[in-house]
Order: structure tokens, then sequence, then C-alpha cells
């Protein structure tokens, strides 16, 4: 019996289902490693493939089984399509030696694949640049291979609960452009580190031909994407990110890729099946792209690699897996609600993707020990986060993808009067796996959506958001701006994670420049003006998310599993529960202040405000003033405080022992 029916009882009538689970896992890994002697070393076909400098000159190999022919073209033979035919190998290898300077670093190259009377033009499957011509806007690969940089922090390593900054280089910029790797290196990291995050999350950096795309749909899977800059430019600003203590994981696409063929990996050697399920099985019904067989060797050869490619040649550390969900169904989770866990050990659950991912979790440990996997998941699969050896999948983290859905409903459907609180506590705490919490991520902000302080403020924040402006509509957004963080984060899971600018109330919404709005970059920046500007009161909702990224580091609240309740009055509108030893206590009445609140604690000594969110440091009316608490009351028996609790506010208190500290 695997260990997690042990921890999880209520998974016992799906013992053969998770049987036959590792069975497959044993039965694939067995089949990959018959010539290997690990993952590890298995994973290495990014190693042979693709274009490699040798003594001699470059030799370019490609994996094409179907094809007739293979033909390389660029400006090192004037493009002539037929000009440089590769050499079939086994197994549907292909390969070509040019000597010499034939091929220099940065040159322009296609590939021509023959598929019987069928000539298709391609970018090579292996490529580590991949450019557009923006005159014709096609694209095509420069040949590039291990290019040497001088790494700064090398063996960086962190074993910190994760507080994430989800960021998206093109658009960290405030001008209308695509902003590059070195200006995020030097512009936006010291912004990161100075509010106290201790990891990024950087989306859309595998190359994708519609920047609109957010990088969901990946054509190039080993490119760097070159809107941003080379290579060398993504290496310096991780080194950069090491060296401030910061970890970088990558937003690794491989639930699916995009249809295209010039750019993408699709009808590479002439059929729909070489990585792709063969027919409509192989197209993704919402998304309009293409799905992996997971099963193929070949296809986990070129996806196991891929992961081991970033870990090593860009030092990531780990990885955001994008749409398990869509991985794990054959439905794709479209449309189920997953009431029951039948749903999760059914037929319709794709046991060739559970094996990738056991596979993939165990070679990315194998590369590096203490690398960071969260997998993007709303169904609550069982086992996402146990070991693999127990029966799991691997996962370190799964993303709280109910807790902004439970806001945005709370925001649009709700007022805030009527919140129920056992509702709340019960979204927050329920959870089968470790779990990143979030209040809103790019997801939540895209264009039909907006930011979660736009949608309690609107129209409101174009013309209130000046510090000597008082209205009930911004001080009702702010308050809650700030409640609604600082609860998610110290309840909500054992990570967090903020996407880019929203920690100081970025409005509006994200939408990339296209012919829909005359390929503006207006919503595709992150306006750093406003929090820098002196008469704006956004410096006071940063000023409260570095306070509160830096008390979740400094207590470490976040490495203890659950938070303990301590006190839920719905009528009240006031919850309070310890974490890390510290006390968070939240009033959600929007009118009622309530003076000498009696909350049970958890030591039998004074208590000090750490602070609140009704400080005027946090743009508040500063009435909570910082005298001791004692935790003896007459007359009570046990331990409790006595507080003053405005109206839509939040207080955290410290113990004597931790406060002295």
């Amino acid at each position: 019996m695997y260990k997690i029916l042990k921890k999880f009882p209520e998974l016992k009538p799906f013992e053969s289902d998770i049987n036959l689970r590792m069975d497959r896992y044993k039965t694939k890994k067995d089949q990959l490693l018959k010539n290997s002697k690990s993952l590890k070393e298995f994973a290495n076909a990014h190693k042979f493939y693709g274009f490699h400098k040798t003594k001699n000159g470059w030799i370019y190999r490609e994996w094409a089984p179907a094809a007739d022919a293979v033909y390389l073209a660029g400006d090192f033979n004037n493009w002539t399509q037929t000009a440089t035919p590769l050499t079939k190998l086994d197994n549907g290898n292909w390969e070509v030696s040019l000597p010499g300077d034939t091929l220099k670093f940065g040159s322009k190259v296609v590939t021509f694949v023959q598929n019987k009377d069928r000539i298709t033009q391609h970018i090579p499957l292996f490529a580590r640049r991949v450019t557009q011509d923006w005159i014709t806007q096609s694209w095509c690969c420069e040949v590039w291979d291990d290019e040497e940089y001088d790494w700064q922090n090398d063996g960086f390593s962190s074993n910190e609960a994760p507080l994430i900054y989800e960021a998206h280089v093109g658009m960290s910029s405030e001008f209308g452009k695509i902003a590059t790797y070195r200006e995020f290196a030097d512009n936006v990291l010291p912004h990161v580190l100075d509010n106290g995050y201790n990891t990024i999350q950087l989306m859309a950096v595998m190359e994708h031909p519609y920047y609109g795309s957010f990088g969901y749909q990946v054509s190039s899977f080993y490119a760097a994407s070159s809107r941003f800059g080379y290579p060398n430019d993504l290496k310096y600003l991780v080194d950069k990110a090491h060296g401030m203590g910061i970890r970088v994981l990558l937003d690794v696409v491989h639930s699916h890729a995009v249809g295209n063929t010039l750019e993408g990996i699709n009808l590479f050697d002439g059929t729909d099946y070489q990585f792709f399920h063969a027919g409509p099985e192989g197209d993704h019904p919402a998304w309009g792209t293409k799905l992996f067989d997971y099963d193929k060797p070949e296809v986990l050869h070129f996806l196991l690699s891929n992961l081991k490619f970033w870990l090593e040649e860009y030092h990531f550390d780990g990885f955001r897996f994008d749409g398990v969900t869509s991985m794990l169904y054959h439905d794709h989770g479209l449309g189920s609600n997953f009431s029951n866990l039948g749903m999760y050990f059914t037929m319709n659950t794709d046991i060739q993707a559970i094996t990738y991912l056991q596979l993939a979790n165990e070679l990315i440990r194998k590369v590096k020990p203490d690398a960071l996997t969260i997998a993007e998941d709303m169904s609550g699969m069982p086992g996402m986060c146990e070991s693999i050896s127990s029966g799991g999948i691997g996962f370190d983290y799964r993303l709280g993808m109910g807790i902004p859905d439970m806001w945005i409903k709370l925001a649009k459907e709700c007022p805030d009067q009527n919140w129920n609180l056992d509702y709340i506590w019960r979204e927050l705490t329920f959870r089968n796996a470790k779990t990143i919490a979030y209040v809103e991520s790019h997801d939540q902000a895209l264009v039909g959506d907006k930011t979660m302080i736009f949608r309690f403020a609107d129209a409101a924040m174009y013309d209130q958001m000046t510090k000597d402006c008082h209205t009930p509509v911004i001080d009702r957004a702010i308050a809650l701006h700030k409640m609604l963080r600082l609860l998610t984060l110290a309840a909500g899971g054992n990570g967090y994670l903020n996407f880019m600018g929203n920690e100081f109330g970025h409005p509006e919404w994200i939408d990339f420049p296209r012919p829909g709005n005359n390929n503006s970059f207006h919503y595709c920046r992150r306006q750093w003006s406003l929090l820098y500007n002196p008469d704006l009161k956004y410096q006071f909702l940063y000023n409260f998310d570095h306070d509160i990224i830096h008390t979740a580091k400094y207590y470490h609240i976040l490495d203890q599993d659950y938070p303990y309740l301590k006190w839920l009055h719905d009528d009240d509108k006031v919850i309070a529960f310890e974490r890390g030893e510290l006390v968070f206590v939240f009033n959600f009445s929007p009118t009622n202040d309530y003076h000498d609140y009696t909350i049970p604690v958890g030591f039998g000594e004074d208590y000090h405000v750490l602070f609140s969110s009704d400080d005027s440091h946090y743009g508040g009316y500063a009435r909570v003033n910082r005298d001791t608490l004692s935790a003896f009351l007459p007359g009570r028996d046990g331990n409790f405080v006595r507080l003053y609790l405005p109206s839509r506010s939040c207080i955290v208190l410290c113990p004597e022992h931790l406060y002295n500290k």
C-alpha cells in the first residue's frame, strides 16, 4: 500500500487506480532507460539535436521520422532551398556537417522538410534563438550553441517558503514598448528585493509567435524569447536575481503547443502525429492548440530534455507548470466541478499525462535537488503534491486557483457587509496539498477583466487617488485591497503570489497590442510613476504590501502548515487566527468600530501591535495605538487581549517572546 492511502484514507476505494498509475510510471521509466543509467542521463536530446559547434565547424541534427528528405537553407547558402541536404541516420534522425566558418553565431537559417511530393518550411526543432523580420513578419532560426557566460552567483540555492513576484518582462516598462531582460534586471529586480519577495516567476519566456498570447502558445521550446534580448541577457537577469537572494522560476508550457507550422513544431515531418495525438484528439477544443502524445518515448525525450535544458543552461530554480488541469483529463477539465473523488479516478483521467508529470518532477530533482515545481491545477487532483514514492505526482505546490475566484465572486455579487466569514475561512484553509495562495495573478486582469482594486474603485481611480482626496469609494477600495492581501497571505496557503504592479494597486487591465486596439501599448505596461508620485495613494498600498511580505519572511509564518482559528463571529464580521505565533485580527464590518473587543490568544504574556492597516503609513486614520496589551484579563479563564478594532481594518499582534528577538 502506498503512503498516500494512509495519509488520505478516503482514497482507499481508488487503490487500484493509484496502483495502475504507479505501474504505468515504472513501466514507462524502464522503457525510457533501456540505454541510460538515469533520467538525468536520458534527458540530453538538446545535446545531440540542433546546432553544435565542433572543432571543424558545425553539426546540425534533426528528428523527422516520416520525412523523405531534410534540407538546411539560410544566409550561408543564399537561401537555396535544397542546396544543403541532411543525411538520414537511424531512428528518424538526420544530420549534416558544415565545415569551417560556413555558419557563424547568429547565422539565419530555416529547415525544409520533404514528405512525399510536398516540401514545407520550418524552424529547427531545437532552435536556441528565433527571430522575426518585422518587415516580412517571417520567423527564422539564428544559429546558436551554448554561449559562454561568466556566472557570478553560481551555486545559488534557497529553501524559504516561496513569496512569488509573478512578472512579464516585456510589459515591465512604463513606456510604450517591449522591455528587455536587462531592463527588467536593472529596473524591476531592485523593486522586488525592496518589496521582500524571494522568488520571481517569469512568464512568456519560451518563444511564441503571437505576443498577445501571454506566452501560452509556445512555438520553439528551447528558445528564450528574442523579443526581450539575447540568451546571455536572460542569464544576466537570472544571475542578478540570485545575487539578491531571489529564486527564478520559469513558466513552462508543456500542456500544449501552438498549431503554427512555419514557426512551430506542428507537422514538422509532414505528419500530425510526430509530437501530437493524431486527428481530432490532438486538437484542444478551447485553445485551438496542439496536444502532446505523452506516451511516445520521443516526445518524452523532447519534453524532459527541455526541462533539463532550462535548469542547466539558464540556471532557473524550478518551474510553474502551465495548464496542468488540461493535461490531467481527456476532457481537459472543461465544465467539470470535481465535486467527488471519483472524478479524479475514471476513464476521463489521462494516465499518460500523469506519468509524464511524475517523470518530470523526478528528473527536475535529479538535476537540481532544491528546485521548486508548482502545478497550475484547479481540479485539486489528490496526490498532486505528494512524493512519487508515496503514490503522488511529485509537485511541491499547487496554485490555489479557487481563492481568486472566491474574491472575484464576492466582489461582483455580494456587498462586503454581507460577506460570510465561515465561507471565506473554509475557502482559504481547505486544501489537500501545499498551496500557493493569491488574490490575483495576471489571469485575473487580462483584457475583459479588472484588477481587484479596479473592481472596488472603478472610474474613481482616475481622479480620486490623490492623498488630499477622501471619498467612500476609494476608502473602501484601499481598505479591502489591504485586508484581502493580508488575509490571503496569512491564512490561504504555504506560499504566496502577486502579479507585477498589483502590490501597489495597479489599475485597469492587461491588453497586449493587437489590431483590435490599434496595436496600442497603453494597457501593456506597468505604470511605476503612480507608485513614485508622492501625491498619490498608491504609495500607501505599496507600504502595506512591503510590510506584510517582510513580516511573513521574518516570522516564518508560512512554515506552519495551517493557521489556527482563534475567533470567528460572522455577525460582528470579525475573524482572528494565529500563524507563526503571530495573531491576525480582521474586522470586515464597513460601519462598526469595536472598543475593548476580546480575542483569545495563545500565550499568557504581553502582546504588541506590529502594525495595523489603519496606520497612517498605509493611508489609514491611525486609530490603533501601540500600547502593550496584556493577555491576562481579570475574570477571564485563559489568555485574551482586548483590542480597539476600527471598521474595515486588520491588526497583527506579536507575543512578547518574539517581539524582542
